[in-house]
Protein backbone atom coordinates (compact mmCIF):
# COMPACT_ATOMS: atom_id res chain seq x y z
CA UNK A 1 0.00 0.00 0.00
CA UNK A 2 1.57 3.70 -0.96
CA UNK A 3 3.94 1.74 -4.05
CA UNK A 4 3.32 4.79 -6.40
CA UNK A 5 3.20 7.47 -3.79
CA UNK A 6 6.90 6.30 -1.91
CA UNK A 7 8.38 7.33 -5.21
CA UNK A 8 7.84 10.97 -4.53
CA UNK A 9 8.43 10.48 -0.45
CA UNK A 10 5.74 9.26 0.97
CA UNK A 11 5.34 6.31 3.05
CA UNK A 12 4.45 2.62 1.98
CA UNK A 13 3.53 -0.43 3.76
CA UNK A 14 4.88 -4.02 1.74
CA UNK A 15 4.56 -7.56 2.69
CA UNK A 16 7.03 -10.42 1.41
CA UNK A 17 5.10 -13.20 0.31
CA UNK A 18 6.39 -16.85 0.54
CA UNK A 19 7.04 -17.74 -3.51
CA UNK A 20 10.43 -18.56 -3.53
CA UNK A 21 12.87 -17.44 -6.23
CA UNK A 22 16.28 -19.79 -5.72
CA UNK A 23 19.51 -18.71 -7.40
CA UNK A 24 22.16 -21.56 -7.63
CA UNK A 25 25.71 -20.88 -8.42
CA UNK A 26 28.47 -23.50 -9.41
CA UNK A 27 31.68 -23.27 -10.82
CA UNK A 28 32.44 -24.15 -14.82
CA UNK A 29 35.82 -25.41 -16.49
CA UNK A 30 35.40 -22.74 -19.08
CA UNK A 31 35.59 -19.22 -17.93
CA UNK A 32 31.98 -18.44 -19.79
CA UNK A 33 28.82 -17.42 -17.86
CA UNK A 34 25.90 -20.56 -18.60
CA UNK A 35 22.66 -19.37 -17.96
CA UNK A 36 19.68 -21.49 -17.08
CA UNK A 37 16.15 -19.69 -16.34
CA UNK A 38 13.82 -22.51 -16.52
CA UNK A 39 10.75 -19.95 -15.31
CA UNK A 40 11.13 -17.71 -18.84
CA UNK A 41 11.99 -20.38 -20.56
CA UNK A 42 15.73 -19.50 -21.61
CA UNK A 43 19.24 -20.72 -21.89
CA UNK A 44 22.06 -18.96 -22.84
CA UNK A 45 26.12 -18.72 -22.92
CA UNK A 46 28.04 -16.11 -22.93
CA UNK A 47 31.74 -14.66 -22.31
CA UNK A 48 32.47 -12.31 -19.43
CA UNK A 49 33.77 -9.33 -21.77
CA UNK A 50 29.91 -9.86 -23.48
CA UNK A 51 28.31 -9.62 -19.91
CA UNK A 52 30.32 -6.57 -19.37
CA UNK A 53 29.43 -5.36 -22.65
CA UNK A 54 25.79 -5.88 -22.02
CA UNK A 55 25.89 -4.19 -18.27
CA UNK A 56 28.00 -1.00 -19.35
CA UNK A 57 25.46 -0.51 -22.58
CA UNK A 58 22.40 -0.86 -19.79
CA UNK A 59 24.06 1.51 -17.60
CA UNK A 60 24.64 4.25 -19.96
CA UNK A 61 21.17 3.94 -21.55
CA UNK A 62 19.73 4.24 -18.37
CA UNK A 63 22.02 7.42 -17.33
CA UNK A 64 20.42 9.08 -20.41
CA UNK A 65 16.77 8.34 -19.34
CA UNK A 66 17.43 9.35 -15.81
CA UNK A 67 17.98 12.87 -17.08
CA UNK A 68 14.78 12.92 -19.02
CA UNK A 69 12.51 10.01 -17.54
CA UNK A 70 10.31 9.23 -20.22
CA UNK A 71 8.40 6.10 -21.38
CA UNK A 72 9.66 6.27 -25.14
CA UNK A 73 13.85 6.58 -23.53
CA UNK A 74 12.95 3.98 -20.92
CA UNK A 75 12.22 1.01 -24.12
CA UNK A 76 16.07 1.72 -24.63
CA UNK A 77 17.25 0.67 -21.41
CA UNK A 78 14.71 -1.98 -20.71
CA UNK A 79 15.30 -3.41 -23.90
CA UNK A 80 13.80 -7.08 -25.06
CA UNK A 81 16.41 -9.33 -23.98
CA UNK A 82 14.99 -11.97 -21.83
CA UNK A 83 17.70 -12.41 -19.73
CA UNK A 84 18.04 -8.75 -19.06
CA UNK A 85 17.71 -8.42 -15.11
CA UNK A 86 19.95 -11.53 -14.87
CA UNK A 87 22.58 -9.88 -16.68
CA UNK A 88 22.27 -6.43 -15.00
CA UNK A 89 22.95 -7.75 -11.60
CA UNK A 90 25.57 -10.24 -12.74
CA UNK A 91 27.25 -7.48 -14.34
CA UNK A 92 26.95 -4.89 -11.37
CA UNK A 93 28.43 -7.80 -8.96
CA UNK A 94 30.95 -8.55 -11.12
CA UNK A 95 31.92 -4.86 -11.52
CA UNK A 96 32.04 -4.02 -7.93
CA UNK A 97 34.26 -7.14 -7.47
CA UNK A 98 36.35 -5.70 -10.29
CA UNK A 99 37.74 -9.30 -11.48
CA UNK A 100 40.61 -9.22 -13.82
CA UNK A 101 39.93 -12.92 -15.34
CA UNK A 102 36.32 -14.40 -13.81
CA UNK A 103 36.94 -17.98 -13.84
CA UNK A 104 33.28 -19.76 -15.27
CA UNK A 105 29.77 -20.09 -13.58
CA UNK A 106 26.54 -21.67 -14.06
CA UNK A 107 23.56 -19.55 -13.26
CA UNK A 108 20.50 -21.22 -12.61
CA UNK A 109 17.28 -19.19 -11.33
CA UNK A 110 14.60 -21.06 -10.49
CA UNK A 111 10.83 -18.80 -9.42
CA UNK A 112 7.47 -19.48 -8.18
CA UNK A 113 6.97 -15.88 -8.86
CA UNK A 114 4.51 -14.41 -11.41
CA UNK A 115 6.57 -12.31 -13.86
CA UNK A 116 5.84 -8.45 -14.27
CA UNK A 117 2.76 -8.83 -12.16
CA UNK A 118 3.77 -6.54 -9.49
CA UNK A 119 4.77 -9.91 -7.34
CA UNK A 120 8.58 -8.16 -7.16
CA UNK A 121 10.30 -10.76 -9.74
CA UNK A 122 13.02 -8.74 -10.89
CA UNK A 123 14.09 -7.48 -7.40
CA UNK A 124 13.98 -11.14 -5.85
CA UNK A 125 16.04 -11.79 -9.12
CA UNK A 126 18.08 -9.00 -8.50
CA UNK A 127 18.86 -9.39 -4.84
CA UNK A 128 19.20 -13.54 -5.37
CA UNK A 129 21.57 -13.11 -8.01
CA UNK A 130 23.95 -10.61 -6.81
CA UNK A 131 24.03 -12.54 -3.19
CA UNK A 132 24.29 -15.69 -4.34
CA UNK A 133 27.37 -14.39 -6.93
CA UNK A 134 28.95 -12.75 -3.98
CA UNK A 135 29.05 -15.37 -1.42
CA UNK A 136 30.26 -17.73 -4.48
CA UNK A 137 33.42 -15.64 -5.03
CA UNK A 138 33.96 -15.79 -1.11
CA UNK A 139 32.49 -12.42 0.04
CA UNK A 140 31.50 -11.47 3.70
CA UNK A 141 27.75 -11.37 3.82
CA UNK A 142 26.95 -7.70 3.57
CA UNK A 143 22.83 -6.70 3.50
CA UNK A 144 23.62 -2.95 2.54
CA UNK A 145 25.74 -3.87 -0.39
CA UNK A 146 23.48 -6.40 -1.59
CA UNK A 147 20.52 -3.94 -1.22
CA UNK A 148 22.67 -1.15 -2.66
CA UNK A 149 24.22 -3.59 -5.94
CA UNK A 150 20.49 -4.80 -6.39
CA UNK A 151 18.96 -1.18 -6.85
CA UNK A 152 21.04 -0.97 -9.30
CA UNK A 153 20.05 -3.51 -11.12
CA UNK A 154 16.57 -2.47 -10.90
CA UNK A 155 16.97 0.44 -12.02
CA UNK A 156 17.73 -1.27 -15.34
CA UNK A 157 14.44 -3.16 -15.16
CA UNK A 158 12.31 -0.27 -13.73
CA UNK A 159 14.05 2.85 -14.20
CA UNK A 160 13.22 4.78 -11.41
CA UNK A 161 12.03 2.15 -8.59
CA UNK A 162 11.67 3.33 -4.89
CA UNK A 163 13.80 0.53 -3.84
CA UNK A 164 10.68 -0.92 -1.22
CA UNK A 165 10.78 -4.17 -3.19
CA UNK A 166 14.56 -4.75 -3.11
CA UNK A 167 14.40 -3.91 0.88
CA UNK A 168 11.25 -6.26 1.56
CA UNK A 169 13.20 -9.22 -0.70
CA UNK A 170 15.53 -8.68 1.67
CA UNK A 171 14.80 -8.12 4.58
CA UNK A 172 11.17 -10.30 4.89
CA UNK A 173 8.36 -9.47 7.11
CA UNK A 174 6.16 -6.56 6.85
CA UNK A 175 7.86 -2.85 6.56
CA UNK A 176 7.19 0.69 6.59
CA UNK A 177 9.40 2.57 4.05
CA UNK A 178 9.98 6.38 3.23
CA UNK A 179 12.16 7.98 0.92
CA UNK A 180 14.53 10.49 2.84
CA UNK A 181 14.91 13.90 1.44
CA UNK A 182 18.81 13.25 0.99
CA UNK A 183 17.69 9.94 -1.34
CA UNK A 184 17.89 6.54 0.34
CA UNK A 185 14.81 4.82 1.31
CA UNK A 186 14.97 4.63 4.89
CA UNK A 187 12.58 0.92 6.16
CA UNK A 188 11.79 -0.18 9.57
CA UNK A 189 9.67 -3.03 10.84
CA UNK A 190 5.95 -2.44 10.80
CA UNK A 191 4.31 -3.49 14.36
CA UNK A 192 1.93 -6.58 13.41
CA UNK A 193 -0.66 -7.86 16.18
CA UNK A 194 -3.96 -7.67 13.69
CA UNK A 195 -5.39 -10.84 12.05
CA UNK A 196 -5.89 -8.20 8.94
CA UNK A 197 -2.89 -9.65 6.66
CA UNK A 198 -4.16 -13.46 6.85
CA UNK A 199 -7.53 -12.03 5.45
CA UNK A 200 -6.38 -10.99 2.50
CA UNK A 201 -6.60 -12.64 -0.62
CA UNK A 202 -4.00 -12.30 -3.67
CA UNK A 203 -5.53 -12.82 -7.43
CA UNK A 204 -2.94 -12.15 -10.49
CA UNK A 205 -5.19 -10.51 -13.10
CA UNK A 206 -2.51 -10.99 -15.58
CA UNK A 207 0.27 -9.48 -16.66
CA UNK A 208 0.59 -6.07 -17.41
CA UNK A 209 1.36 -4.93 -21.11
CA UNK A 210 3.80 -2.63 -20.60
CA UNK A 211 6.97 -3.11 -18.36
CA UNK A 212 6.81 -1.41 -14.47
CA UNK A 213 9.20 0.99 -15.67
CA UNK A 214 7.39 2.50 -18.42
CA UNK A 215 4.05 3.09 -15.88
CA UNK A 216 6.54 4.95 -13.38
CA UNK A 217 7.25 7.03 -16.15
CA UNK A 218 3.78 7.55 -17.39
CA UNK A 219 2.57 8.49 -13.49
CA UNK A 220 5.76 11.27 -13.80
CA UNK A 221 4.75 12.79 -17.10
CA UNK A 222 1.32 12.91 -15.69
CA UNK A 223 2.15 14.83 -12.12
CA UNK A 224 4.72 16.65 -14.08
CA UNK A 225 1.42 17.87 -16.21
CA UNK A 226 -0.86 18.46 -13.32
CA UNK A 227 1.44 19.03 -10.08
CA UNK A 228 -1.21 20.34 -7.85
CA UNK A 229 -3.78 17.36 -8.70
CA UNK A 230 -1.26 14.60 -7.93
CA UNK A 231 0.07 16.01 -4.94
CA UNK A 232 -3.38 15.87 -3.54
CA UNK A 233 -3.90 12.68 -4.76
CA UNK A 234 -0.20 11.70 -2.81
CA UNK A 235 -1.58 13.13 0.75
CA UNK A 236 -4.99 10.97 0.82
CA UNK A 237 -2.66 8.05 -0.07
CA UNK A 238 -0.67 8.80 2.72
CA UNK A 239 -3.26 9.48 4.78
CA UNK A 240 -4.51 5.91 4.04
CA UNK A 241 -1.44 3.83 4.36
CA UNK A 242 -0.65 5.90 7.87
CA UNK A 243 -4.59 4.45 9.12
CA UNK A 244 -3.86 0.86 7.80
CA UNK A 245 -0.20 1.20 9.54
CA UNK A 246 -2.45 2.25 12.86
CA UNK A 247 -5.20 -0.54 12.36
CA UNK A 248 -2.41 -3.36 12.25
CA UNK A 249 -0.38 -2.37 14.85
CA UNK A 250 -4.06 -3.15 17.09
CA UNK A 251 -5.01 -5.75 18.58
CA UNK A 252 -8.44 -6.22 16.85
CA UNK A 253 -9.93 -5.67 13.43
CA UNK A 254 -12.22 -2.55 12.47
CA UNK A 255 -13.24 -4.19 9.38
CA UNK A 256 -15.29 -1.40 8.04
CA UNK A 257 -12.43 1.21 8.40
CA UNK A 258 -10.25 -1.81 6.09
CA UNK A 259 -12.68 -1.86 3.70
CA UNK A 260 -13.08 2.25 3.61
CA UNK A 261 -8.44 2.44 3.46
CA UNK A 262 -8.51 -0.17 0.63
CA UNK A 263 -10.97 1.15 -1.34
CA UNK A 264 -8.92 5.04 -0.74
CA UNK A 265 -6.24 3.69 -2.20
CA UNK A 266 -7.49 1.64 -5.30
CA UNK A 267 -9.27 5.46 -6.08
CA UNK A 268 -6.17 7.10 -5.56
CA UNK A 269 -4.27 4.28 -8.45
CA UNK A 270 -7.58 4.58 -10.55
CA UNK A 271 -7.28 8.39 -10.78
CA UNK A 272 -3.07 7.75 -11.36
CA UNK A 273 -4.31 6.22 -13.96
CA UNK A 274 -3.04 2.91 -13.11
CA UNK A 275 -5.69 0.88 -13.11
CA UNK A 276 -7.35 -0.31 -16.49
CA UNK A 277 -11.08 -0.96 -17.45
CA UNK A 278 -10.74 -4.34 -16.79
CA UNK A 279 -9.66 -4.76 -13.68
CA UNK A 280 -11.23 -1.82 -12.21
CA UNK A 281 -14.77 -3.17 -13.40
CA UNK A 282 -13.98 -6.29 -11.37
CA UNK A 283 -12.77 -3.87 -8.33
CA UNK A 284 -16.72 -2.83 -8.76
CA UNK A 285 -18.11 -5.92 -8.64
CA UNK A 286 -15.88 -6.83 -5.20
CA UNK A 287 -17.28 -3.35 -3.60
CA UNK A 288 -20.52 -4.00 -4.25
CA UNK A 289 -20.61 -7.53 -2.66
CA UNK A 290 -19.44 -5.46 0.80
CA UNK A 291 -15.41 -5.82 0.21
CA UNK A 292 -12.92 -4.08 -1.07
CA UNK A 293 -9.73 -4.49 -3.81
CA UNK A 294 -6.68 -2.63 -4.65
CA UNK A 295 -4.05 -3.09 -7.19
CA UNK A 296 -0.62 -3.86 -5.39
CA UNK A 297 2.25 -3.01 -7.66
CA UNK A 298 2.80 -0.28 -10.26
CA UNK A 299 -0.25 -1.41 -12.20
CA UNK A 300 -1.22 -0.86 -15.77
CA UNK A 301 -1.97 1.71 -18.20
CA UNK A 302 -3.87 -0.57 -20.92
CA UNK A 303 -4.83 -3.39 -19.65
CA UNK A 304 -6.52 -5.87 -19.62
CA UNK A 305 -3.92 -7.15 -16.82
CA UNK A 306 -2.44 -5.16 -13.86
CA UNK A 307 -1.01 -7.48 -12.50
CA UNK A 308 -1.68 -8.57 -8.72
CA UNK A 309 -4.72 -7.72 -6.99
CA UNK A 310 -5.30 -7.21 -3.12
CA UNK A 311 -8.69 -8.59 -2.05
CA UNK A 312 -10.40 -8.01 1.40
CA UNK A 313 -14.12 -8.77 2.60
CA UNK A 314 -15.08 -9.09 6.68
CA UNK A 315 -16.05 -12.23 5.84
CA UNK A 316 -12.91 -13.42 3.77
CA UNK A 317 -14.28 -16.90 3.02
CA UNK A 318 -17.18 -15.83 0.48
CA UNK A 319 -14.40 -14.42 -1.93
CA UNK A 320 -13.52 -17.38 -3.09
CA UNK A 321 -17.31 -18.16 -3.61
CA UNK A 322 -17.19 -14.95 -5.93
CA UNK A 323 -17.53 -16.31 -10.05
CA UNK A 324 -15.62 -12.81 -11.09
CA UNK A 325 -12.85 -14.03 -9.94
CA UNK A 326 -12.56 -17.40 -11.23
CA UNK A 327 -10.82 -16.05 -14.52
CA UNK A 328 -7.78 -14.48 -12.07
CA UNK A 329 -5.20 -16.95 -10.80
CA UNK A 330 -5.55 -17.16 -6.93
CA UNK A 331 -2.39 -17.08 -4.57
CA UNK A 332 -2.77 -18.67 -1.49
CA UNK A 333 0.37 -16.94 -0.17
CA UNK A 334 1.86 -15.64 3.57
CA UNK A 335 1.85 -12.04 3.90
CA UNK A 336 5.02 -11.19 6.02
CA UNK A 337 6.97 -14.03 5.00
CA UNK A 338 11.13 -14.78 5.30
CA UNK A 339 13.56 -12.93 3.25
CA UNK A 340 16.77 -13.56 1.81
CA UNK A 341 18.19 -16.74 2.81
CA UNK A 342 21.61 -18.29 1.64
CA UNK A 343 22.28 -21.82 1.36
CA UNK A 344 25.83 -23.52 0.96
CA UNK A 345 26.03 -27.21 -0.69
CA UNK A 346 27.64 -29.20 1.49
Amino acid sequence: MGEHAVVYGRPALAAAVDLRLAVHVSPLAEAIVRLDLPCLPHAEELSWSALRGYARATRESWREYSREPEPERFRAVRGDDPAHIVKAALGEAEAFLGEAEPSGVALRVESQLPIGSGFGSSAATAVGVIAAYLSFRGTKFDPGLIERLALEAERRQHGLPSGIDTATVLEGGLLWARRLPSGPLETERAVLRSPVLSHLRVYDTGTPPEPTGAVVAAVRGRRDADLALHERLLDRIEAAVRAFRDELAGEGENQAHIVQLVRECEACLEALGVVPKAVRDVVRRIESEGGAAKISGAGSLAGPGAGSLLVYHPEPERISGWSFLQPFHFHPVHLGAEGLRLETDA
